[in-house]
């Protein structure tokens, strides 16, 4: 069956850096497109960054410059680089397996906190 599992939130100081990872089994990972989402308290859940079977990314105007997105089909995993992180950041981050997978991982939460 489709699985997303994330790895590597946790509790950061402002200005600092965490790389979270999906790892993806249970469909054919290097066709489809993936994102990573987040949901803070009380909010709705949102785009961060998703990037295309071919690599396109897209990012939220927020994070442009600061977060990057990858992934390595060898390794079924896709990828979410944080710097300069700010309070504003902290929230679950989701990961998703789009088009007609449309899967979510059970995500990880992200503190950035002095």
């Amino acid at each position: 069956q489709v699985q997303l599992v994330e790895s590597g939130g946790g509790l950061v100081q402002p200005g600092g850096s965490l790389r979270l990872s999906c790892a993806a089994s249970g469909f054919i990972f290097s066709i489809n497109a993936m994102g990573w989402y987040r949901q803070a308290p009380g909010k709705q859940r949102e785009l961060v960054a998703d990037i295309t079977n071919i690599g396109r990314t897209n990012y939220k105007d927020s994070v442009k410059g600061r977060f990057t997105i990858s992934r390595d089909n060898a390794k079924k995993t896709v990828y979410l680089q944080m710097n300069s992180l700010n309070p504003e950041d902290t929230a679950v981050y989701y990961c998703k397996a789009g088009g007609p997978i449309n899967a979510w991982g059970q995500g990880t939460q992200v503190t950035v906190s002095s």
